[in-house]
């Protein structure tokens, strides 16, 4: 565990700079109250994912051991543990997307990205997610580039969008 000092000789680069970033966000926390869970939303605010090293940083900043921050952070499923990829593709599996043909675009998009479930590419350029809602059921089915709601997708438009990021 980090104890505030700067890294020591062992330490690598890019871990001390990843402490450093961790450090920066948990301290930049607006709200009066600082929790563990507050925290590890701040890390992953600033990371996309929330590293070993925040972990540790996290535990440090709130005074509590490495432990109790796993056991928040692997308690609720919105945190990740590796980077997520350069473009995050969410598609909607909810019951209106899923009634309009959800299942074939996802079976499309597993083809396109050559994946079998959600995840990174194996080049980890793209980062595949299911989600139960995007909150545009009247457009079913739905997927989501980068947050960005794209409407009454067929496996052929959504195998278009892949292949654009896939270019990009």
């Amino acid at each position: 565990m980090s104890d505030g000092n700067p890294p020591s000789g062992d330490e690598l680069p890019a871990s001390a700079e990843l402490r450093k970033r961790a450090r920066t966000a948990l301290q930049s926390q607006q709200q009066p109250t600082v929790t563990v869970l507050s925290s590890l939303l701040a890390v992953q605010d600033e990371f996309h994912y929330v590293p070993d090293e925040a972990i540790e940083e996290t535990a440090t900043h709130v005074n509590a051991t490495i432990n109790d921050v796993w056991s928040v952070a692997s308690f609720y499923t919105n945190f990740r543990f590796t980077p997520p990829g350069e473009h995050t593709i969410d598609v909607c599996w909810g019951p209106s997307c899923h009634l309009n043909g959800a299942q074939n675009v996802i079976e499309r998009v597993h083809s396109e990205l050559g994946v079998d479930g959600e995840g990174e590419t194996a080049d980890g350029k793209l980062t595949l997610r299911y989600s139960t809602c995007l909150g545009a059921c009247a457009l079913a089915p739905v997927i989501a580039v980068d947050h960005h709601m794209k409407g009454r997708i067929s496996p052929d438009s959504a195998a278009a969008v892949v292949e654009g990021l896939k270019g990009a």
